[in-house]
C-alpha cells in the first residue's frame, strides 16, 4: 500500500526537472546579464548618487537638459506611431498579397538594420537638404527637412521601421484564415473581420513592435547628429547632450541625464509590456 502511495508535495521539489541542465543555464544567464547589462547599469546609478538631490534636480530642469529630453522622447513617440500605421500596410502587403518584386520589396525592409547608422544619417541628409532630391522639391513650398526636428523624425522613422514589420509579419502569417472565411460566412463585413477577428490577434505583435522602435529612438545618436542641426534648445537630441558633457568633462551631468533617460524609457516600456500582457489575456479570454 504504501509503494502505491503518492509521493507527496514536499518530495516533488526533488525530483530531477525533465530538461536538464536549469542550473547551469540560469547561472550563466545571470552572469552575462550581469556583466553585459546590471553591473554597467549600476556603475552609471552610483555615479549620479555622489550628487546632492539638488544637483540632480538642476541638472536634469536646466533648459537646454529639458528641451533635449523633450524633443528625443517627443520625437521617438510620434516615430513610433508613424511607423505603427505605415508598417502594418507594409506588413499587410507583404503577407496577403502576391505581387512582382515581393521579395525585393521585404529585403529593402531590413536595410536600416544592416545600415551603418553614420551612412543612414549622410544620405538622409544629401537627400533631404535644400538641394537634395527631395528637398529642392519642398524649398519652394517652404517645408524644410534638413537641420529641423522634422529632419530627426524622418531619421527616427527610417531607424524604427524594421521593428514594427519584423515583429508583426510573422504574427500575421499564422493567423489562420479560416477564421476570416467563417467570418465571412456568418455575414460579417470586411472591417467587421479586421477589427473583430485580425486585430485582437495581432495587437500584442504591435505593441511589442511599437516599444522596439520606441527603445531604439530615444538611443539613436549616428543617423540623427548629421541631420538635426545640433541647435541647442531647438534640434539638439539627449545622447548628442551626453556626448557633449562627456566632452566638457561634465561626467556627473552626463550620468544624470543618462539615468533619467533610462529611467523614464524603462517606465514607458513597463507600461506598454502591461498593456501587451493584458491585451494578450483579453484575447486568450475572448477566443
Amino acid at each position: 500500500m504504501s509503494a502505491l502511495a503518492a509521493p507527496r508535495v514536499g518530495d516533488r521539489l526533488w525530483q530531477r526537472s525533465a530538461i536538464p541542465g536549469f542550473g547551469l543555464t540560469m547561472g550563466v544567464t545571470i552572469l552575462w546579464l550581469s556583466l553585459i547589462v546590471l553591473i554597467p547599469l549600476a556603475g552609471l546609478f552610483i555615479k549620479t548618487a555622489e550628487l546632492s538631490p539638488d544637483r540632480i534636480f538642476a541638472i536634469l530642469t536646466a533648459p537646454r537638459t529639458f528641451n533635449a529630453l523633450k524633443l528625443s522622447f517627443g520625437l521617438s513617440l510620434v516615430a513610433a506611431a508613424v511607423n505603427l500605421v505605415f508598417g502594418a500596410v507594409i506588413v499587410w502587403a507583404l503577407v496577403r498579397y502576391e505581387f512582382p518584386g515581393k521579395r525585393l520589396l521585404d529585403a529593402l525592409v531590413d536595410i536600416p538594420f544592416a545600415l551603418p547608422t553614420a551612412v543612414a544619417g549622410i544620405a538622409l541628409t544629401n537627400l533631404y537638404a535644400d538641394n537634395g532630391w527631395i528637398g529642392a522639391l519642398l524649398a519652394p513650398l517652404g517645408i524644410q527637412v534638413a537641420f529641423t526636428p522634422l529632419g530627426i523624425l524622418i531619421a527616427l522613422i527610417f531607424i524604427g521601421l524594421p521593428f514594427v514589420v519584423r515583429t508583426v509579419q510573422p504574427v500575421l502569417e499564422d493567423l489562420d484564415k479560416d477564421l476570416e472565411e467563417a467570418a465571412a460566412t456568418l455575414g460579417a463585413g470586411r472591417w467587421t473581420t479586421v477589427r473583430r477577428v485580425i486585430l485582437p490577434a495581432v495587437v500584442p505583435a504591435f505593441l511589442t513592435g511599437f516599444a522596439l522602435a520606441f527603445a531604439r529612438a530615444v538611443g539613436e545618436y549616428g543617423s540623427v547628429i548629421f541631420i538635426a542641426g545640433n541647435l541647442p534648445n531647438v534640434s539638439e537630441i539627449a545622447p548628442l547632450l551626453i556626448v557633449i558633457r562627456l566632452e566638457e568633462f561634465r561626467y556627473a551631468d552626463a550620468t544624470t541625464i543618462a539615468c533619467a533617460m533610462l529611467v523614464a524609457s524603462f517606465v514607458l516600456l513597463f507600461v506598454i509590456n502591461v498593456l501587451q500582457r493584458w491585451s494578450q489575456h483579453r484575447t486568450g479570454r475572448t477566443g
